[in-house]
């Protein structure tokens, strides 16, 4: 059995799975989503916080670019409120943050946040960054076996009467 904890990935030894076929089909899904979660999730956020952003500051940047007359803040909090399982504090304590970075303005009317030029370049550069990361992750896995590990997972929330969604 290989240990799938060890510290290679792709680049540096070939994938070998934890099990045989026959073995896989006894291993509990709850964990092996949870642990691909923790991992992908884990990847993402070093990458960020190496940007000096959190994952939420990152989607807050997101949902305000290209949005030239700006965007409410209750419609990016609504956006983003399925996101996060402990409300929507701290969604308004990063916009309060990237605000006091200068990478947001908020106008007068405290509701309407614009992205700044400075935000907008640190959006661009991550969202690359973004790209790149999302390649690592992906490596070896094309897009048939993506979409089809998306439709399962979702059919077993589905199955257990779950409840997920993302935009």
């Amino acid at each position: 059995m290989t240990n799938t904890n060890a510290n290679t990935n792709a680049r540096t030894a070939p994938f070998t799975p934890s099990h045989s076929d026959a073995e896989l089909i006894n291993q509990p899904i709850g964990y092996w989503s949870s642990a691909a979660g923790k991992a992908v999730v884990h990847h993402i956020r070093t990458m960020l916080a190496e940007n000096g952003l959190t994952q939420p500051q990152w989607w807050i940047l997101n949902q305000v670019i290209g949005h030239e007359a700006g965007r409410d803040r209750k419609e990016v909090v609504e956006v983003l409120r399925g996101y996060l399982e402990f409300g929507e504090g701290p969604l308004l304590h990063d916009m309060d943050s990237l605000i006091g970075r200068g990478l947001l303005t908020q106008e007068q009317d405290g509701a309407t946040l614009r992205i700044t030029q400075e935000g907008e370049e640190l959006q661009q550069r991550v969202a690359a960054l973004q790209q790149r990361t999302r390649g690592e992750i992906h490596d070896g896995i094309d897009d048939a076996e993506y979409v089809r590990a998306l439709k399962v997972l979702q059919r077993m929330i589905y199955n257990v009467d779950g409840q997920a969604w993302h935009h």
